[in-house]
């Protein structure tokens, strides 16, 4: 079998993106915009891509000598609902910017935002990771990283093929692939560059 998205076991092939590498883009052009005070929602801590995200935004603002404030680091669940509690208390700790590891956790903080009577971007800037169709249809656009869903699909199908048309030899190293992953700036951060 062949997986999408990383998995801790060495014997897995998987087809994943640079989880670490995508936040850490996302938190930096928060950073060159001049945001200090980031916060984050994360996804499930148990989910390998939730605890890379947030290596990536934690290295982002070591990197750039912006202390890290454990406060301003919420686990999120994936849902709206969740994610626009957490926004609210995220906001009454003054963050200016919000990485969430989801665009439909970043679509809950933007209702929670506007719930406080602040505006998006003027107030606070969003950042999310998917670009899944709401993030362009909002409004405010969302800014967010693309996750290349149809070439992962498709590279895990034909790495799938070539492991039944060659199988492997017992202790055969796994093959693991890494996408490479692109920022879309939208108005959500304030920034269209």
């Amino acid at each position: 079998f062949v997986m999408v998205g990383r998995h801790p076991c060495e014997q897995v092939s998987y087809v994943d993106l640079d989880n670490v590498a995508a936040a850490r883009m996302a938190v930096e052009h928060l950073i060159r915009l001049g945001h200090q005070r980031i916060a984050t929602i994360t996804g499930p801590m148990d989910m390998p891509w939730s605890e890379d995200r947030l290596v990536g935004y934690r290295q982002a603002l070591e990197a750039n000598r912006i202390p890290i404030q454990e406060e301003l680091i919420v686990e999120g669940d994936l849902t709206e609902t969740h994610s626009t509690l957490a926004a609210r208390g995220l906001l009454s700790l003054s963050a200016s910017a919000i990485f969430a590891a989801s665009d439909i956790m970043a679509v809950g903080a933007l209702k929670a935002i506007r719930e406080a009577g602040l505006r998006v971007p003027e107030d606070v800037a969003i950042v999310g990771f998917d670009d899944v169709p709401i993030a362009s249809a909002i409004e405010p656009a969302l800014t967010t990283v693309r996750q290349p869903i149809e070439r992962m699909g498709s590279l895990a199908a034909d790495l799938l093929l070539s492991l039944l048309e060659n199988p492997p030899g017992e202790g055969a190293p796994a093959h693991r692939i890494i996408l490479p992953v692109k920022l879309v700036v939208r108005d959500s951060c304030g920034a269209l560059r």
